[in-house]
């Protein structure tokens, strides 16, 4: 267990709890064991200031210890169990102070601060007394182990950090083993009175003097005592906190009257002075919150609480959460007391619950209604209709996003389309009010009202929803309100859809809106050429009204266009370049062109088409037309070089007419005439190179062996072609075509001297059989 031993100036000693309770009280002055029976008395020169137990002292057995007085005195057992006295150390003085960390024993009087290495029996340093002129007695020296090696030495207003180290052996010679180095010291601005480690900084009681500049003859007096925790510094010391205490009779105090004393293991400090015993310890996140608490600042407690919810055990999350809330209630802050809800109020409905209602009661549900639960874990329908008739009554667009927004099964969908459908009675074309009992429709599966209700306003998702539910069967006597809305867009989902709203049916829904059934068969048309086929000639009509533009095209890519009905409708509206087309096409070329001629007047259009169809009656008619017309001469000149003799239309020019350009035409007729020798030079050159490479490449590959083994035959008499004894003459005839003979199987020269054939191609040329008569002969 923990407790503090307290002892008097009258020689009692007190045990007492963490709380400051008594629990024991002993009045002997003697070495005594608290958890055993034995005891120990001695009789000593002074009385003992002090007494240091070994580190390993247990409840059931203490081995050695050691008291100071004038004299630093070891006691230990000895194998009979019989105490064994050594003294360490005398003559200087009072030893006001000792402590004891492992094998190393720490000592203070009136000179300086000694260490005492027990398991070599060598004392290893004198750390001395900075400031003499401070009397030992009324300042005295403070000392802690920070850990086995590391001693802190306070004395004034002097601090020092000593490091016990190993030597090296070969530096030894009559040395002690160890060494100190004082790895840190520095001078604090106070006395003093005690020291305890804390992690690596270190937490100091200091006595205060203050001089009072309104006091008489400038008396000096006593302020309260300082608990500071600074973090040391090689050559000074950094302040991390300072906690000024009050004690009783605190202005009596002098340094020698506080004690600092600490628990091991613990965060636990003890200031000790005449009338009091203050206990300190660190503060933790519990206190950390409290503070933040009492200073409002809710958001830091909150994330602090947050960050360690594992180690706080005074305070809960939420609770401080809803501190939070509440401030920012009071401070009229409506929207962020809301968001904090969601992150707070989590899961808890019920906390959920009497927030709405509280934020009602303030007149603010539309500042909590956006961050209200909408998922697994929802509150009462109830509540959500509370907040959307609140939002119906003050708030058309804000109703409407939160309907958009909200999941349709949070709430009474008819409920809220009632109120809708009340509220649109007063006000009956409010495009937000509509929209949204449209939503409303669609979530409860009512999309023929929902449709109605888009296509009266055009609203653009009319085609999602369309699309969405397959709504088809509800808009075929519709058609004419999705294409007024928008032609494309409908269009295309028409055409796209075929199987569900077949093109008879749009064809007839359209019957008394041409403009827009042209646009659905141009598009249909533009898609495949044959799936309207039966419509191309009412389509004629429409591209004649609506989209002249396309009817040539039209004209051109249709198969299925009746060709009389076309000429008639082009020529009732005297579309010449269709008719012209319709003439062609229909195999009336020289009224085509007579009218490219006559209505157009257009030489290069009707020179053109001549060359289209390549036809000499349509040229002589040409230049029949064009021979008494200047202008329409020198278009002929310019271009019909290539396609009829120049000469012929020259020879046709009546003398003295004029010819605008005439001489840049003759001689352009006489550059494509050159042009067209040289090509025929060039490309005679050409035939002759490649004939005469041919030829010399058939003669090399002529010229070449031709490989003859066991394996060919005598294609005459079927026997292999190389004798059995090669020794003996023989002949072969070899033909190009890879026939292969003995010289006495061939039948007998042909009908040329010296010329022999092969008898099997021969035969193959003159017919069947007559190889075989050839090898008769």
């Amino acid at each position: 267990c923990t407790f503090l031993a307290l002892g008097t100036h009258f020689g009692k000693v007190f045990l007492l709890d963490v709380q400051g309770n008594v629990t024991q009280k002993f009045e002997i002055v003697q070495v005594f064991g608290l958890y055993t029976r034995e005891g120990f008395h001695e009789n000593f020169d002074c009385p003992i200031k002090v007494v240091a137990l070994h580190p390993q002292f247990t409840r059931s057995n203490y081995k050695q210890f050691v008291t100071g007085g004038t004299k630093l005195l070891l006691y230990e057992r000895n194998w009979l169990n019989r105490w064994k006295t050594s003294v360490l150390h005398e003559g200087e003085g009072v030893i006001t102070n000792i402590h004891w960390r492992a094998n190393l024993i720490a000592w203070a009087n009136n000179v300086g601060v000694k260490i005492y290495d027990i398991s070599t029996k060598q004392r290893i340093t004198n750390v001395l007394r900075d400031n003499v002129s401070l009397r030992p007695d009324m300042y005295p020296c403070s000392l802690c182990w920070k850990d086995n090696t590391t001693l802190i030495v306070g004395w004034g207003t002097s601090i020092k950090i000593c490091a016990v180290k190993e030597r090296n052996p070969t530096e030894m010679r009559d040395l002690p083993s160890r060494y100190v180095e004082i790895v840190s010291a520095f001078e604090t601005e106070f006395f003093i009175s005690g020291l305890a480690p804390l992690a690596d900084q270190l937490v100091t009681l200091f006595f205060v003097k203050e001089n009072s500049d309104q006091m008489v003859m400038m008396l000096e007096f006593r302020a309260r005592p300082r608990l500071d925790i600074i973090q040391p510094l090689p050559e000074s010391c950094e302040e991390i906190s300072s906690d000024a205490l009050t004690v009783r009779n605190f202005q009596d105090n002098e340094c020698r009257d506080y004690r600092l004393e600490h628990s091991e293991g613990e965060s636990l400090f003890y200031i000790i002075s005449p009338k009091d015993i203050v206990v300190a310890k660190e503060r933790d996140q519990d206190d950390h919150i409290d503070w933040l608490l009492e200073k409002k600042k809710y958001e830091e407690a909150l994330m602090a609480a947050e960050i360690s919810f594992k180690n706080i055990k005074r305070h809960e999350v939420q609770k401080i959460g809803m501190a939070y809330i509440n401030h920012l209630v009071e401070k009229g802050d409506y929207d962020s007391a809301a968001r904090k809800c969601q992150k707070v109020l989590g899961k808890n409905m019920d906390l959920w619950e009497n927030e709405v209602y509280r934020f009602k009661t303030i007149g603010q549900l539309k500042a909590i209604s956006q961050y209200l639960p909408r998922g697994d874990l929802r509150l009462r329908p109830a509540i959500y209709e509370m907040i959307l008739h609140e939002f119906l009554k003050t708030d058309y667009e804000g109703f409407a996003t939160l309907i958009r927004e909200w999941p349709g099964e949070l709430y009474n969908n008819m409920a809220i389309v009632q109120a809708v459908i009340d509220h649109l009675k007063k006000d009956p074309t409010n495009r937000t009010l509509l929209t949204t009992l449209a939503e409303l429709y669609t979530y409860d599966q009512r999309y023929d009202r929902a449709l109605e209700i888009y296509l009266r306003l055009r609203h653009k998702d009319v085609y999602q929803l369309i699309h969405k539910h397959n709504l088809f069967s509800s808009i075929e006597d519709k058609i004419v309100l999705l294409m007024d809305f928008d032609k494309e867009k409908a269009v295309d989902m028409l055409l796209d859809n075929e199987d569900k709203i077949s093109v008879n049916r749009v064809v007839e829904e359209l019957g008394d809106r041409p403009e827009l059934l042209h646009v659905y068969l141009h598009k249909l048309f533009k898609r495949d050429h044959h799936k309207g086929q039966k419509y191309h000639e009412r389509q004629i009509g429409l591209y004649a009204e609506y989209d002249r533009p396309n009817l040539l095209p039209f004209l051109r890519d249709s198969t299925h266009c009746p060709l009389e009905k076309a000429l008639e409708i082009c020529q009732q509206r005297n579309f010449v370049e269709e008719t012209v087309f319709l003439l062609s096409r229909m195999g009336n070329c020289r009224r085509a062109l007579q009218m490219i001629m006559e209505e157009l007047g257009d030489v290069d259009k009707a020179i053109e088409f001549a060359k289209e169809q390549d036809d000499a009656e349509l040229w002589e008619d040409l230049i029949s037309y064009s021979i008494d017309k200047p202008p329409f001469i020198t278009g002929l000149l310019n271009n019909i070089g290539t396609h009829v003799d120049p000469i012929l239309l020259i020879h046709r020019i009546k003398e003295g007419m004029e010819i605008p350009n005439l001489r840049d035409s003759l001689v352009k007729i006489l550059q494509d005439y050159n042009l067209q020798i040289l090509l025929r030079e060039g490309c005679k050159k050409i035939l002759v190179a490649d004939s005469l490479s041919l030829l010399q490449k058939m003669h090399r590959t002529q010229m070449r062996g031709v490989r003859v083994d066991e394996e060919n035959i005598c294609e005459s008499c079927h026997a292999t072609i190389l004798p059995s004894d090669m020794a003996k003459p023989f002949s072969v005839v070899v033909f190009h075509c890879r026939h292969m003979f003995h010289k006495e199987c061939l039948p007998s020269p042909g009908t040329i001297h010296g010329v022999q054939f092969c008898n099997i191609c021969s035969a193959k040329r003159r017919g069947p059989g007559s190889g075989i008569l050839e090898m008769k002969k």
